[in-house]
């Protein structure tokens, strides 16, 4: 049997790394590794979400919780800047997830 090829999104350091390590350090990483994808595909706490954010119940993959947002579009001159609701773009889709310790979100489309 030979040595399984490293996927290409791996980043170089860890491709390089990784081979070196035991047996048991390598099932360490992996359950370190397992516990921080649990970690990042959990459901959002709605006390973290946006003010503008309604969390919504979709067939999805689990990972993070999906939402429905109005949001400003960054220029000055749009009404939008005003933050009214009224004014705001949307409702659109988006899900927040984590990305080691900062929330962050991405957009999915319109519902």
């Amino acid at each position: 049997m030979t040595q399984p090829e490293p996927p290409a999104s791996l980043p170089k350091y860890l491709a390089e790394g990784l081979p070196k390590q035991d047996a048991d350090t390598l099932r360490d990483i992996r359950e370190y590794v397992d516990a921080l994808i649990e970690y990042r595909e959990q459901p959002v706490d709605p006390e973290e979400l946006p003010d503008t954010a309604e969390p919504v119940n979709l067939d999805d993959s689990g990972k993070g919780t999906v939402v429905k947002e109005k949001v400003k579009c960054g220029d000055d001159t749009c009404k939008c800047a005003s933050g009214a609701p009224a004014d705001m773009h949307g409702p659109y889709l988006y899900r927040y997830y984590r990305e080691g310790s900062e929330l962050t979100s991405e957009y999915l489309g319109k519902p």
